[in-house]
């Protein structure tokens, strides 16, 4: 697999796979402030006065067993500077380098002035089915391992936490119980050390990667289905008490897009609204699944997904900004070799371009740039099982790949981004040319 960072040094002048520091790109190659792939993958959020700890699976090596807890920290969500690890592997433990250990979320215990972060704890092949707990004094730790073990005596998968606004800081578990059918919501005790009663089961819901943000007294559950590696349509129901009754589910995005191409890790409250933080999972190179972060717009009155290619935070004002760019339809440009018009109610304008690849591309002419690097949408459909890639130049210049996830069929359209220097004025964007292998559909380009 070649990802965006994967170029070579020729082509840095004009191309970068770094996102912009001062906006949120889902789907890029987002490095720390150091310049290496941030690896938190699962992402649990934490602010501490005026700073977010971000911490996540660290999936340097490609897999599923445990490697390290990362810890980064951010004041503006989008800069992000890694720490020391905030759990490491213990031997002879259910925390081994042989063991898995997913989902982190860290909780601040008031009562007894630590950090507490709970995980799925499992072993290599997700049979023991249990949580752990790991206690700190400061955000990022050091934590100090306490102990697995399986909440009120029944399995627990993929996990969350959620503490409430009561004077008590009332915390809950979030977990898939019981071989992934039911999904259960239970009380922890004042230290947050163990669980304590159910709050509510969701019986037959198949429910993973949960979250929780209340909104104005009423709580909205976020969640996908479970289809192991590969997204699904994340879901959301409401209740006015943790207790129930919940809501039928319903869609936080168009759900063919498979809630575009990502699974819920964390939903972070920003103003009246949110932001849904979420993992692109790449199975076959864990290092490389991407981060899929959106507004969660609540003025409908529930969390509706705002697919924004490149958006930015204000932090003190709890609001964001989407970014306008100028799109360019891939019917309009120039077709070549064997690549032809497609055409389907699914794509913008009932038209795209395919067969691009293996001898067939297409130059979109006239693309405006500012001068200096410019963002770039690129919307697709990949109707197969597996990624595709395409090759894309500028005015003439060499190749970069940028890979397109599949898109759960062939008229369903997502984006992915690339980043790259434009001329001031006119340029030329060639996508398919010079690879043997077919790229994606193209329907659209969006430049910002």
């Amino acid at each position: 697999m070649l990802s965006l960072l994967k170029v070579v040094p020729a082509l840095l002048s004009l191309f970068a796979a770094v996102r912009a520091e001062t906006q949120i790109v889902s789907g890029a190659a987002w490095t720390d402030t150091s310049g290496n792939l941030i690896q938190a993958h699962g992402a649990g959020i934490l602010k501490v006065g005026s700073t977010f700890y971000w911490f996540g699976e660290d999936k340097t090596l490609n897999s599923t067993l445990f490697h390290a807890v990362s810890c980064y920290t951010s004041t503006d969500l989008v800069n992000w500077t890694r720490q020391s690890n905030a759990l490491s592997p213990v031997a002879n433990t259910m925390i081994s380098s042989s063991d898995v250990v997913e989902r982190p979320k860290v909780l601040f215990n008031q009562k007894n002035q630590e950090y507490v972060m709970w995980f799925h704890s499992d072993t290599s092949d997700y049979g023991a089915a249990m949580v752990g707990v790991a206690t700190a004094k400061t955000p990022c730790g050091p934590y100090a391992y306490k102990g697995s073990f399986k909440p009120l005596g029944a399995d627990s998968r993929d996990e969350g936490l959620f503490q409430d606004d009561d004077s008590a800081q009332t915390a809950y578990l979030l977990y898939a119980s019981d071989n992934n059918q039911n999904f259960k919501i239970t009380k922890l005790d004042t230290n947050y050390y163990n669980v304590t009663t159910e709050a509510s089961v969701l019986s037959g819901a198949t429910l993973e990667a949960p979250g929780i943000v209340k909104r104005n007294g009423v709580y909205f559950l976020i969640a996908s289905h479970t289809s192991g590696w590969a997204p699904n349509a994340d879901k959301f129901f409401s209740a006015s008490s943790l207790s129930g009754p919940w809501s039928a589910q319903q869609d936080i995005a168009p759900a063919a897009t498979r809630t575009w191409y990502s699974q819920n890790a964390f939903d972070l409250p920003l103003g009246s609204n949110a932001i849904y933080m979420g993992d692109r999972w790449r199975s076959d190179v864990l290092g490389s699944s991407r981060y899929i972060w959106y507004p969660l717009d609540f003025s409908s009155g529930s969390p509706q997904i705002v697919h924004a290619d490149v958006w930015t935070v204000n932090l003190s004002a709890g609001t964001y900004t989407v970014a306008q760019g100028t799109t360019y339809e891939a019917e309009s440009g120039t077709i070549g070799g064997t690549a032809t018009l497609l055409t389907g109610s699914g794509f913008s304008g009932n038209t795209a371009v395919g067969y691009l690849g293996h001898g067939g591309s297409v130059t979109l002419n006239n693309v405006h740039g500012t001068g200096g690097s410019h963002w770039i949408a690129l919307y697709f459909a990949n109707g197969d099982s597996t990624y595709r890639n395409v090759t894309v130049s500028v005015n003439g210049g060499p190749s970069v790949l940028v890979d397109q996830p599949d898109s759960g069929g062939g008229q369903v359209v997502i984006s992915v981004p690339v980043k790259v220097n434009l001329n001031n004025g006119a340029n030329s964007i060639t996508f398919g040319a010079g690879q043997s292998n077919y790229a994606a559909d193209l329907d659209k380009i969006i430049v910002y």
